[in-house]
């Protein structure tokens, strides 16, 4: 955590950005979790950062590359960007909206590399979204 701090911190400063208390709870809260809701991200952080503010510094963060937004469907989450968690994709469920990481798959990789290039595109951005319905929910459709 603290090397991820440190860069954070480096990233916002870099931007003549404060370093706050609202946006170090923020990226505090974030770190080591998955994709969150906004309102899972206000739930969290309690009365602690009123709403008004957690979007404002999501919205900050998503500018200067800290965060990403997933889309799922036509809502979104937001998780810590590649610069502090590895490259991976998400499947999300369409009843619970439980959102699962993939695995670093070298093929989708490979696959969306030759795409690119045969479409004469260079340093492809990719973001998949693969929905469905999650083992306990798809046993409540049975």
């Amino acid at each position: 955590m603290q090397e991820a701090l440190k860069t954070f911190k480096s990233i916002l400063r870099k931007n003549n950005d404060h370093v706050t208390h609202a946006r170090q709870r923020v990226f505090a809260t974030l770190y080591g979790k998955g994709p969150q809701s906004m309102s899972e991200l206000h739930k969290m952080l309690g009365c602690e950062i009123n709403r008004t503010s957690i979007y404002r510094v999501v919205e900050l963060f998503e500018q200067r590359g800290i965060v990403r937004r997933i889309q799922i469907g036509w809502k979104y989450k937001v998780e810590l960007s590649e610069v502090f968690v590895a490259h991976h994709h998400h499947i999300s469920c369409l009843s619970c909206g439980r959102v699962f990481a993939i695995k670093e798959d070298e093929r989708i990789e490979l696959l969306i590399a030759e795409i690119a290039r045969k479409n004469h595109i260079s340093h492809p951005v990719h973001q998949l979204e693969i929905q469905g319905y999650c083992r306990q929910c798809a046993g409540k459709l049975s």
